[in-house]
């Protein structure tokens, strides 16, 4: 999946992969939101994810991830019946757009944040802080990236063994600091480890490592396409 342990630890999922390491939580029904602080669009069908409204297409998107979660974008814009996006198959900081008629738009109270220097993440709801607690950040050189991302997945790995503890929650953010020769993948991710002594220090290779009892809260609690924001 990604890049928050070491390589000789870590193995990479991929979609044609039997059996896969890892097994999509079941993502309960949306609660109706009024007013939500984040829109989502789940994807109903097949779509171009385009560079701008009606514009070139860059990736063409089904209606699930490469870990068979449904497709669920992070809605950060809208424009004439389109939505602006944040999507794993667009590097960091780049955003594309789909037709609002092939999502159902949901949405969220919900999101995390992050603080790199300090080590811990905070639990949001309506802009509320509801829980903080503490996370192992990428070690020097393989800092974790700044930025605003959006849950795409809620996995929990096959092998009780996994470096990626009891679960995890991935990211459309991709890790761009990799040692080379890593075999895991750059996607980012919040996950547990069995290394829990490493958790409050700088020591991954830019996934964000956290206790279980805070993950299984954020694998009942955050729906796919919350935002997650990390800064410095």
């Amino acid at each position: 999946m990604g890049c928050g342990d070491e390589p000789t630890q870590a193995r990479a999922p991929a979609a044609t992969a039997t059996p896969k390491p890892f097994e999509p939580s079941p993502e309960p029904t949306p609660a109706k939101v009024d007013k939500p602080r984040h829109a989502t669009a789940a994807i109903t069908r097949t779509v171009g994810l385009r560079d701008r409204p009606r514009g070139e297409t860059l990736q063409r998107i089904g209606p699930e991830t490469e870990f068979g979660s449904g497709m669920v974008f992070g809605v950060l814009g809208r424009r004439d019946g389109w939505l602006k996006v944040a999507a794993s198959q667009l590097p960091n900081g780049e955003r594309g757009w789909i037709p609002a008629r092939t999502a159902t738009v949901l949405g969220t109270d919900m999101d995390i944040h992050v603080d790199r220097s300090k080590l811990q993440a905070t639990l949001r709801d309506d802009g509320r802080a509801v829980l903080r607690f503490p996370v192992a950040v990428g070690r020097p050189g393989n800092e974790t990236p700044l930025g605003r991302y959006a849950v795409t997945d809620k996995l929990t790995p096959t092998d009780g063994t996994s470096p990626y503890g009891c679960c995890a929650l991935a990211l459309t953010g991709h890790q761009t600091r990799l040692e080379p020769g890593w075999p895991g993948g750059d996607r980012l991710a919040i996950h547990g480890t069995p290394a829990v002594e490493t958790i409050g220090t700088a020591a991954s290779l830019g996934c964000m490592r956290a206790p279980e009892d805070a993950l299984r809260r954020l694998m009942r609690q955050v729906p796919l396409g919350a935002p997650v924001v990390v800064k410095a």
